[in-house]
């Protein structure tokens, strides 16, 4: 990224932390979880507003993640009773009717199999505690194919059903989700009041040669396959390698718009 484009992703994160803050109706004397906390987005803008006057829990299954949020509170000179779990959130290490709120910003697209998620939220939430989190609807967004002529791409057929198929996959965490199945899970699981609000977000910008081969080369999360490695699946290196070189070639420094569908969810138990 060059400083513009990093000025407006932190603006973004920071305007979806505020969201999902503001959502959750956060009060003093809460107790409220950050699950999959990663460097501590949600978690420090509680502590932002709040300080010491509730009692936040910091909660990964990476202890990378806990470590760095660790390091970080550290620095600061934010009054704090915050705590550390390390713990997967399909299996959440807490007792039942703990919690206040619990929040999760781009968790789900890890997770495949969302409704045990949601019971594990709805366990350990009090009666009248609250779910709250932004997530990516990754199965909805601009795919390559749409960014390209059929002419402009050697074998652009292949390249397209492959998109098509592994975006599109059951079996994928990344994808196998919408609005409406989130909707479904949360009151499976028992949550009234459910919302999930749906807002597209639209990018347009002028990739460089090597941010474009980073779309390709960079995974998602650690135990996550890159856009790469998934046509890898479908064809040989050589013939990736050149569909990665050809993009690179027809999209690098020209103007692109790219569509995000994100949601944001409440649920109250």
């Amino acid at each position: 990224m060059d400083e513009i484009q990093r000025e407006q992703t932190l603006n973004w994160l920071l305007a979806v932390r505020d969201s999902v803050l503001n959502l959750a109706d956060l009060k003093e004397g809460q107790k409220i979880a950050d699950f999959g906390c990663g460097s501590g987005l949600l978690a420090f803008g509680v502590l932002e507003r709040f300080e010491d006057r509730v009692d936040l829990i910091f909660s990964d299954k990476f202890q990378d993640c806990l470590d760095e949020c660790q390091k970080i509170l550290n620095e600061t000179k934010i009054k704090n009773k915050a705590a550390f779990l390390k713990t997967d959130v399909s299996d959440i290490k807490l007792e039942n009717d703990c919690l206040d709120r619990a929040m999760t910003r781009s968790v789900l697209v890890h997770i495949k199999d969302k409704q045990q998620v949601f019971y594990e939220f709805y366990r350990v939430l009090k009666n009248g505690g609250m779910y709250c989190a932004f997530e990516p609807i990754i199965s909805e967004n601009t795919r390559y194919y749409e960014l390209l002529k059929s002419e402009e791409i050697t074998d652009y057929t292949d390249f397209k059903k492959a998109e098509k198929e592994f975006m599109e996959n059951p079996n994928d965490p990344l994808v196998n989700f919408s609005a409406e199945s989130l909707d479904k899970n949360l009151i499976e699981a028992g949550f009234l009041d459910v919302v999930v609000n749906v807002q597209v977000a639209s990018s347009n910008y002028s990739p460089k040669k090597d941010a474009i081969l980073n779309w390709f080369i960079t995974p998602p999360a650690p135990d996550q396959k890159s856009m790469k490695e998934r046509f890898l699946e479908y064809f040989d290196e050589k013939k990736v390698d050149n569909f990665i070189m050809e993009v690179q070639n027809i999209l690098a420094d020209k103007p692109v718009k790219i569509e995000s569908k994100t949601a944001f969810i409440k649920a109250v138990k």
